[in-house]
């Protein structure tokens, strides 16, 4: 178990809207110093607002970009707990721009890799995405190549005390450039724009993929990959419930884009495991610990948007999104 009053975390990408929800979370459970680490000196600013540092304060705000090493290793000086959560992330700006994507997302994970083990950090948790399954633009394959230095970040870190675990999982409720605040604008056009009415895809809140990465937290060993048992949606419902009665207007799938997203792969399922209300990816390489508690996956198996066993009515996603404004 973490001793959260002992501890001191470091989240990159901190003013995020997952890295904002996760502070606060660390905060009310008492962690003993919570470091946002992020480039945009403006939202540390908003975010230091509602949580002050100072005397007293468990909260602290560190300028820095993952891409430089020198400002990692001055930032985890003294951290016990890394959440690794910074990434460019926007399908279309990654394709345009694919040099400052593999500068952050590959070699920023190197780069934290490296400077966790030195300075003796125990745990470190990448987040990553469903669009890391079988990649079809360069976002998803700078998230998979990040998955693989992280798991082999515990074969670097040696007889060291760094351990490196994966969380993945899909699309977040209401977090910046998803799909809410869009559909949300354009229904005062009384148009939808939907790319493919056959669309689905997996849907989980900001608190739940919080839930995850401290359940990862408290039971990881290094290298196994984490992925949530959630709901999927389809697009066409998710544009019902947030504008009702506008018209919806096929546009086509757009570079990049899948019609359905994997969460685990059937090669991946043959040694994944069911661990109750997640399920565990197992690191297959020679160095890594065996023994993790679950059942074996069916032949075949495969966690597929499209396949999934639960879905979001109209009625839950209109719920769920009338107040995804107010997620952070």
């Amino acid at each position: 178990m973490v001793d959260w009053g002992n501890t001191t975390v470091l989240l990159t990408g901190g003013t995020g809207s997952f890295g904002q929800r996760m502070a606060a979370r660390l905060w009310r459970m008492g962690a003993g110093r919570v470091v946002v680490y992020s480039r945009d000196e403006l939202k540390q600013h908003e975010m230091r607002q509602r949580y002050p540092d100072g005397p007293g304060s468990p909260a602290r705000y560190f300028i820095g970009d993952i891409r430089d090493r020198d400002r990692l290793m001055m930032a985890l000086r003294g951290v016990d707990v890394v959440i690794h959560a910074a990434a460019l992330k926007q399908v279309v700006a990654s394709e345009y721009n694919p040099f400052e994507a593999i500068k952050t997302n590959v070699l920023g994970a190197q780069n934290l890799i490296e400077a966790a083990i030195e300075r003796g950090v125990q745990k470190v948790i990448a987040l990553s995405t469903d669009k890391a399954v079988n990649p079809v633009n360069l976002y998803g394959a700078t998230k998979l190549c990040a998955e693989k230095l992280f798991q082999s970040g515990n074969a670097y870190a040696g007889g060291g005390v760094t351990r490196f675990s994966v969380v993945r999982y899909g699309n977040v409720v209401g977090s910046r450039g998803s799909v809410v605040p869009f559909f949300r604008a354009k229904r005062e056009t009384g148009k939808i724009p939907i790319t493919d009415p056959r669309m689905t895809r997996f849907w989980i809140t900001l608190d739940e993929a919080v839930d995850l990465v401290l359940r990862a937290l408290e039971t990881m060993r290094g290298g196994e990959i984490y992925v949530p048992k959630i709901p999927s949606i389809r697009v066409v419902d998710l544009a019902e419930a947030i504008a009702p009665g506008c018209r919806q207007e096929i546009v086509g799938i757009r570079p990049g884009e899948k019609l359905h997203e994997t969460l685990i792969s059937e090669e991946e399922a043959r040694h994944a495991v069911d661990a109750g209300d997640h399920y565990l990816i197992l690191p297959e390489a020679w160095w890594a610990e065996r023994g993790w508690d679950g059942e074996a996956l069916p032949e075949g198996f495969r966690y597929s948007s499209d396949t999934n066993d639960r879905w979001l009515s109209v009625e839950e996603l209109r719920e769920m999104t009338e107040g995804a404004h107010a997620l952070v």
